[in-house]
Order: C-alpha cells, then structure tokens, then sequence
C-alpha cells in the first residue's frame, strides 16, 4: 500500500484588499469596485456604476478611483476601445490590468449583462485568479504604432501593384513575362510611355536599360497588345498611388528612425543577428520592448509569441505538442521572413538547414533562427527579402552573434505565413507582466518546423 505524504505548502495572500473591474463599450462602461468593510474584514463593499467613455467622464472615474485607494484596476481587451480608459488610468498612477476574456469566461447558466460581467472580472480579478496581458510602455507603444503602420502600408503598396500587373495582362501587355520588376526603372519609364501615348512595340522596347537590352525582341513581342485609354486611366491612378505609398513609407521610416534612437544600443544588437537587418530590428524592439525583466526567462518569451508548443497531456498521455495559439501576428511575420532569408544564404544557419532539409524534408527541418546561438561570430551578408522590405542586409560586426541579450531578446522564429487582417486585437495576447507570470517549469521551448 503507497504511503501519502502530505507537505507543507505556503500560499501568498489571494485576496487583493481594494479592486476595481471596467466592462468597456465603445460608448460607456461599467465599473464595479470592491473594497474591505471598515471593522470588519471579512465583509466587502461593493460599488457598480456606468460612466461615459468621453475624456471628461473618464477623468472623473480616474479620480474616483484614486480616492478610493484602488490597488488594481481589471479590463477586458474589447477591440480598441481598452486603449484610451487604460491610457487615462495609467496616467492617474493606478495600475490597470489587461485581461485576454478568454481567461474570465462566465461560468455556464450564468445570465451575462455588463453589470454582471463587471462583477465577475472584479470578483475574479481580487482572488489573483488571471495575469494580465503584455502592454509595453508608452515609448514602445509609438514605435510599435508606426512600424504596425509601415507594414500595412506595405501589404497595400503590395496589392496595388498586384492591380497594376492583371491591368497590363488585361490589355495583353505580357511586361512581367520579360521582366522581373516590372517596377524597375526600365518598367516605369515603359508604363509612362504607355500613358503618355506611346503605342509602338520597338520604341518601348528601345527604353529598356542595362541587362533588358538582351531581350529587346521579347519586349516588342510583349507590348503587342491592345493597350487603349480605359488601361491608360487606371494605370495612371494606379501607378500615382504607388508613388504616394511610397512617399507615405519614407516619412514613416523617417518617424521610426527618430523613436528607435533611445534603443539603438538594443537595435545594433538584434542587427547582427544573421537575417535581421534594421527594419526586421525594429519590429522587433516595438513587439517585445527592451525590458526583458517581464520575461523571467527565454522560454517565458518564446511561449508568450507563441513560438513554443503547449502541453496536452490527460490520463498519462501527452496528446501531441498541443495548441501554441495564434501569437503576435506581425512577429511572427518578421521573424518567419528573417528565418527563410537564413535559410537561402551560406552562413552557418542556412547551410545547417538545407542539410537537414535534404535528410528530413523542409518542413521536418528546424527553423534557420532555431540555432542562433551557434552562429559564427562575424556573419556574411544577408540579402534582403524584397516581398515587403522588413528583412533587409545585415552588415558584418566583429563582435560575437547572439539571439539573446541582456536588452532585448528575439524568441526562436518560425516561418509560415501569418495573417494580415487588421482586425486582429494585438494587444489582448496573454502574457507575462507585473507580476510574473506561473511558469511551467517542465515545459522547454521547442523550435516549430519551419515552412520554407
């Protein structure tokens, strides 16, 4: 017969004294707040009110707050309207949480109001039974809204050429069969020419430069269509809002670089690694910030960007690698690319993967960045992916390459394809913040696949 051994266990205070818990709307919330009894401490108060969503209304919920000596204040991540109550609150000196609602789910039977869900996050939020959401500081909070920005304008700039392509092949101008950049100089001097009114086969062909002289006769052949002035009207708007996305990207990247001078240290840092080239660094930096003290270790990083498998296990048996979640979508992004620029270069990394690749199968093949840590100590070049410009070349340095850093720490990459939907909540991701979060201390991050 097994002997049960009963130990000692030493729990920390459950119950948080003063809280209050927001169920935010885009045009009011409700706040409910829970404080002791005075003479008795077994008792709680309990207040639930509506406010406005308005600055002033906001202002005086704030104040209302601080009067009452509120420890912490709970949200739920509703869309973008957490944004401005967080903002406000955060200002006043409260310390406001952000909850995924995927941790507060009403127990089922239960009637759902917003009264009532006030009173159960507030409820749940006092016995220390959720972690709040990660929300970098206000710093990291700008640079992250301009390179979220410079990436959608990219995705934008992307389908407006995409247009531009199936507008010539419309008209039977086969320009991307000869060409590999339409959107080279040679093809933008040929679609001006095509605007202006220039109709000839041989005198569009002529206005090819350096290594499209060799197929001036495919180029004569490719501009035998029937271009009329329907395709010169869409070409012309469609090649002026390039232009105009273009002058948008510069004035962004203008803006980022002046956000990104407090962190150049970390930048420079992130930059040597073999594939992250100065864009790649700075979406990094405005994903995870630079204070990794909110992350106790790199596992706790990788699992918060949903680069590590969860644990499934029932009845003594582990039901695959489990569920990783969706993740930050635009890391995930950068980091994949970083991963399959690696992977077509001859450094260290890249050689490592195509040989386990030829053995295994690309996608049984471990991720490029997976093994950053063994890198030689000067990398070589990187070409830089052209698809939406986050990867750029990375420039050589004589000090020794390393994906972790004591300033800012690039989790293990995987490369597919994330989404690009902007109706995604970045924000309401679960992680690790003030206070840190339960570990799984048998859970070790393991590199996904990578998808070439």
């Amino acid at each position: 017969m097994n002997t049960i051994m009963l130990a000692a266990s030493q729990d920390e205070e459950q119950i948080i004294a003063r809280v209050a818990a927001l169920d935010i709307g885009k045009a009011e919330l409700v706040c409910c707040v829970r404080v002791p009894a005075e003479g008795n401490r077994r008792k709680r108060l309990q207040e639930v009110s509506t406010h406005s969503t308005m600055g002033r209304s906001l202002a005086e919920l704030a104040n209302r707050l601080v009067d009452l000596r509120i420890e912490r204040v709970v949200m739920e991540a509703t869309s973008d309207y957490w944004k401005p109550v967080f903002y406000l609150l955060e200002a006043h000196g409260l310390e406001p949480w952000l909850v995924n609602a995927r941790d507060v789910r009403h127990l089922p039977g239960r009637p759902k109001t917003d009264v009532l869900d006030s009173v159960w996050l507030c409820k749940v939020a006092e016995r220390q039974m959720i972690r709040p959401s990660f929300v970098p500081p206000a710093p990291i909070r700008r640079l992250r809204d301009l390179t979220r920005y410079r990436i959608d304008l990219v995705g934008t700039r992307t389908a407006e050429k995409n247009r531009v392509e199936k507008l010539l092949e419309d008209a039977c101008i086969k320009l991307s069969v000869v060409a590999s950049d339409i959107f080279g100089v040679s093809g933008r001097e040929m679609m001006a020419a095509l605007i202006a009114g220039e109709r000839n086969p041989t005198v569009l062909a002529q206005m090819a430069r350096t290594r499209m002289r060799t197929k001036i006769t495919e180029l004569e052949e490719a501009f035998t269509g029937h271009f009329d002035d329907h395709h010169r009207f869409l070409l012309a708007r469609m090649l002026a809002r390039i232009d105009g996305i273009d002058a948008d990207i510069a004035a962004v990247d203008e803006q980022i670089e002046a956000h990104l001078a407090p962190f150049a240290g970390a930048a420079e840092r992130l930059d040597e690694i073999p594939g992250i080239g100065p864009v790649a660094a700075a979406v990094i930096l405005a994903e995870i910030g630079v204070d990794m003290s909110r992350f106790p270790t790199e596992g706790h990083l990788c699992s918060w960007a949903k680069f590590s498998p969860g644990i499934s296990s029932s009845a003594g048996k582990t039901k695959g690698n489990g569920s990783t979640g969706h993740g930050n979508r635009y890391l995930a992004r950068v980091l994949g690319e970083a991963a399959v620029v690696v992977g077509k270069t001859d450094t260290f990394l890249g050689e490592r993967y195509r040989r386990i690749a030829r053995r295994r199968g690309k996608k049984r093949a471990p991720s490029p960045g997976a093994g950053a840590k063994n890198a030689p100590s000067s990398p070589s070049d990187v070409p830089s992916s052209s698809s939406s410009g986050t990867c750029s070349k990375t420039r050589p340095h004589g000090s020794t390459t390393s994906a972790r850093t004591t300033s800012a720490a690039a989790p293990t990459p995987r490369a597919e394809n994330a989404p690009t939907s902007a109706s995604s909540k970045p924000s309401a991701t679960p992680s690790p913040s003030h206070p840190q979060p339960d570990p799984q201390p048998d859970l070790k991050p393991t590199p996904i696949p990578a998808r070439p």
